[in-house]
C-alpha cells in the first residue's frame, strides 16, 4: 500500500535519456541480442523505443498491463489490458518497463509471456527499487530510498491526480496548491503546469472554481 503522503521526484528528459543510454550499454555489455523487444505499456513505451535506438534494434512491439493509475494510485489487481499480438514462440525477448515499484507488473508480464513459449525472457528497467519483489535482469540505476518517480512523459497526468488530492476537503488558490504540493509531496512544478492541470480537472467536472479558489466536487477514488 502506497502512503497518502509520499515523496515525489520529477525526472527531466535529459535525466531519462542518460538512464536509457546506461541501460542500453549494460544490455550490450552482457552480449544479449534479443530477437524482439517488448515494451510494457504504458510506462515502458518511451524507454523501450529509446533503448532500441541505442541498440540499433528495430523489432519492437508491446502489450499493456494496468497496475497504477494517476498520482500513485495502485489498482486492486494487475491485469493485461491489451494482449500481445505477435508470435514469440522460440524467440529471445527483452521486456522493458520504466521502473520496478512493487515488481508486480514485471512478475505478471513474465508469467504471461511464458505462456507463448519463448526461448528466453529477460527484463530491463530504467530504475530498480530495492523494495521491489522482482529483480530485473538489467537496470540503469538502483534506488535504495522509495519515492514516487514521475517521468517526463507522465508529469501532467500525475499532477492532475496530486492536485485533486491536495484539494480534497479544502479550497485553495493556485499558489496554495503549489505550496501544498511541495509540503505534502515535495513536488515542485511551474505554475503554468498547475494551471494546465486545473483546466483539465475543471473540464472533467472534478473541480469547481469560485473566484480564485478551487474545490473538489467529490473525493478522488482511493
Amino acid at each position: 500500500m502506497i502512503p497518502d503522503n509520499i515523496t515525489c521526484e520529477v525526472l527531466s528528459w535529459e535525466e531519462f535519456h542518460t538512464l536509457a543510454r546506461t541501460l542500453a550499454h549494460r544490455i550490450k555489455q552482457s552480449r544479449f541480442r534479443p530477437d524482439l523487444v517488448i515494451a510494457i505499456g504504458r510506462g515502458g513505451y518511451v524507454p523501450a523505443r529509446v533503448v532500441c535506438d541505442f541498440l540499433l534494434h528495430d523489432m519492437l512491439t508491446s502489450f499493456k498491463i494496468e497496475h497504477w493509475g494517476m498520482a500513485a494510485q495502485e489498482k486492486p489487481a494487475v491485469t493485461v489490458r491489451f494482449p500481445l499480438a505477435v508470435d514469440i514462440r522460440d524467440k529471445t525477448v527483452l521486456v522493458i518497463d520504466d521502473v520496478t515499484d512493487t515488481g508486480k507488473t514485471l512478475e505478471i508480464a513474465t508469467t504471461y509471456l511464458k505462456g507463448f513459449n519463448p526461448r528466453e525472457i529477460r527484463t530491463a528497467v530504467l530504475q530498480h527499487k530495492v523494495s521491489s519483489q522482482f529483480c530485473p535482469d538489467y537496470f540503469a540505476n538502483i534506488e535504495h530510498e522509495w519515492r514516487w518517480i514521475i517521468y517526463p512523459w507522465a508529469v501532467h497526468e500525475d499532477l492532475v491526480g496530486f492536485i485533486e488530492k491536495v484539494l480534497t476537503g479544502t479550497s485553495r488558490d493556485e499558489h496554495g496548491i503549489m505550496t501544498a504540493l511541495v509540503e505534502r509531496y515535495r513536488l515542485t512544478v511551474p505554475l503554468s503546469a498547475i494551471r494546465d492541470a486545473l483546466e483539465d480537472l475543471e473540464d472533467m467536472g472534478r473541480i469547481s472554481r469560485s473566484g480564485s479558489l478551487y474545490t473538489v466536487h467529490r473525493d478522488p477514488a482511493c
